[in-house]
């Protein structure tokens, strides 16, 4: 396929909307726009992550921040929509998409600081001293000092805590943007919170959404990739990427001093205390708190084997046993199929409707993520930008038709789910799993398996129900019935991210943050339940210098540029004034 040319329409429209700018007209600008448009920023106008809806909410940030933007060099692109443009700090990319001659929805994203770009292509890094020097300095000296002295002699600008997935991202961009970053798990190895997990798990998601930053997978690389290749491939890429990175380093305790605008974080790394002092704090520990394990009655008298789903080593030595999974939602179809495939005697507990669709069908349905769209010119920064460019609160218009489609193509396999007594959701609006995972980050299983064994019977299920207590050998439900157990996994979900905030920090810092993930408030004027953006994800928070960074694969990858940008700028003493802050959370 061939890359589109820009229509005349929204070529037309972008001529338009720079001419207003120019002129420093709010009120006119925002009359470019549909009275239900957006626009989404990713801090090139806002230094936040924004999502304006309707007109009034575009005129009134523009006539706060326009003289200060300083927008210009409004470019049409080669794909239909696209744009680049400047701004007095930076270059960005856009993109807009028209109904009836007005913008629907705009998007645009901040890609670089004029003046701190990254080094890459004709401004790469030589390498090397040609020449003979005695005091020559060496990639491995260079290397090794880093080693030694970072954390100790010398401060890390900003320290990132959790070295999974998000870590590792982030500390590719900052180290990209020169941004002295130090990257502390308490794992012994890169890549160990993939490899802990049970022997069977895979990603649930393609090759082509799960690149990390930078270096894509080869393209011998597995569709669905295997745990232990995952997390051998986040160790390497912290070497390749020559990231600063502690292993086996527990974070104790966590303080702001206002006054100095600086962290003071106490580690215990091998076996010893180290006092750090980052300016910048990143809690990178998935989107997610603790394990949720619930307290039922009778627990401490069951005498067989209890633990949470994070725990679960996988199907091995349950051979003829009883085993009941609690949940319905990835975790639990996985470790139900893995006892499966072990010889267990496995009954599922479905407590609430699930919304499932099948590995190959969702990616049937992600054509930005796929060989095709490789194949056509399709990179993975337009992918990305792309699904970035459509706000949230747009989705729904574009997510129903899909999760419709779905549901024609697989009405066999729902209905032979249905007569299994499974129930099924599809959304709270039919809207499918993306709205689900924004929304709740939990509710769905991406079936790579486990739902056939639960359609044919091979899955033992009680849904609908409720444990009401256990005893030495059993789960009684609330409908009498009497589950003879060996196991039982709760794979109950865990807590809001601010949940390490709280341990890490204080009970009161994580208060003040308010809750992460989910659809919630974005500015001090409407501090109601809706913002159209993740809570306080990659972008400033209610505490100074405090930031959740995290997400899945797709997510930690993309937003990494913008966390590393805002950082980057903050380092360099750049004007950040954030607009549309999120207001400070007030516990009830």
């Amino acid at each position: 396929m061939k890359a589109n040319t820009p229509s005349s329409a929204a070529a037309d429209w972008l001529a338009s909307f720079a001419e207003s700018l120019k002129r420093g007209d709010a009120v006119a600008t925002a009359a470019l726009f549909a009275k239900d448009g957006y626009w989404r920023d990713l801090l090139s106008f806002t230094w936040n992550i924004v999502t304006l809806e309707g007109r009034p909410a575009i005129a009134e940030m523009l006539a706060a921040r326009l003289a200060e933007v300083r927008p210009e060099s409004f470019l049409a692109g080669d794909r239909e929509g696209w744009f680049t443009f400047e701004t007095a700090q930076g270059r960005g990319t856009g993109h807009v998409r028209l109904k009836d001659g007005k913008a629907w929805t705009f998007f645009t994203a901040l890609m670089e600081l004029k003046g701190f770009e990254e080094k890459k292509g004709p401004t790469r890094e030589h390498g090397t001293q040609h020449g003979a020097f005695k005091d020559r300095v060496t990639w491995t000296d260079r290397r090794k000092a880093d080693a030694r002295e970072l954390g100790y002699e010398r401060q890390p600008y900003v320290l990132v805590i959790g070295g999974g997935q998000g870590g590792i991202a982030l500390g590719a961009r900052l180290k990209r943007l020169g941004v002295p970053a130090l990257i502390v798990d308490r794992n012994a190895r890169p890549g160990d919170a993939w490899r802990n997990r049970y022997k069977s798990l895979c990603l649930h998601d393609p090759v082509w959404y799960d690149h990390l930053p930078y270096l894509p997978f080869p393209d011998h690389w597995p569709i669905y990739t295997p745990k232990d290749k995952m997390g051998d491939w986040l160790e390497s890429y912290t070497k390749i990427m020559e990231l600063d990175y502690w292993s086996s380093t527990t974070c104790k305790s966590s303080s702001f001093d206002e006054a100095r605008g600086e962290w003071t974080v106490v580690v215990e790394r091998d076996g010893k205390e180290v006092t750090l002092k980052p300016k910048q704090l990143v809690i990178a520990t998935g989107m997610s708190g603790f394990p949720e394990i619930p307290k039922f009655p009778g627990a401490e008298l069951f005498t067989g084997r209890q633990h949470h789903s994070s725990q679960h080593p996988g199907g091995e030595g349950w051979t003829g046993k009883k085993c009941v999974v609690v949940g319905s939602n990835n975790s639990a179809h996985d470790i139900a199929a893995d006892l499966w495939e072990h010889g267990a005697d496995v009954t599922l507990l479905q407590r609430s409707p699930t919304l499932v669709v099948r590995a190959d069908t969702l990616a049937r349905n992600r054509p930005l993520y796929s060989e095709e769209a490789v194949a056509s010119g399709i990179t993975t920064e337009i992918a990305d930008l792309t699904t970035a460019s459509m706000p949230y609160a747009a989705l729904p218009t574009v997510a129903q038709p899909v999760m419709e489609r779905i549901r024609h193509e697989d009405a066999d396999f729902y209905a032979r789910l249905e007569k299994a007594g499974f129930k099924l959701t599809f959304g709270e609006d039919n809207t499918g799993i993306g709205l689900m995972y924004l929304r709740r980050g939990s509710g769905y299983y991406i079936d790579v398996g486990a739902s056939e064994l639960i359609a044919d019977g091979r899955i033992k299920l009680k849904s609908g129900v409720e444990i009401e207590r256990l005893t030495e050998d059993s789960v009684v439900l609330n409908d009498g019935t009497e589950l003879k157990a060996d196991l039982v996994v709760y794979a109950t979900g865990y807590g809001s991210m601010n949940q390490w905030a709280a341990e890490l920090i204080s009970p009161e810092v994580a208060d003040k943050v308010g809750k992460c993930w989910g659809l919630g408030s974005a500015t001090a004027k409407d501090p109601g339940p809706w913002e159209g953006e993740l809570r306080n994800m990659w972008k400033p928070t209610a505490q100074e210098n405090l930031w959740f960074h995290g997400g899945n694969l797709m997510q930690s990858r993309l937003y990494s540029i913008f966390l590393a940008l805002q950082l980057k700028a903050r380092q360099e003493g750049l004007p950040t004034p954030v607009y549309g802050r999120a207001p400070v959370h007030h516990k009830a």
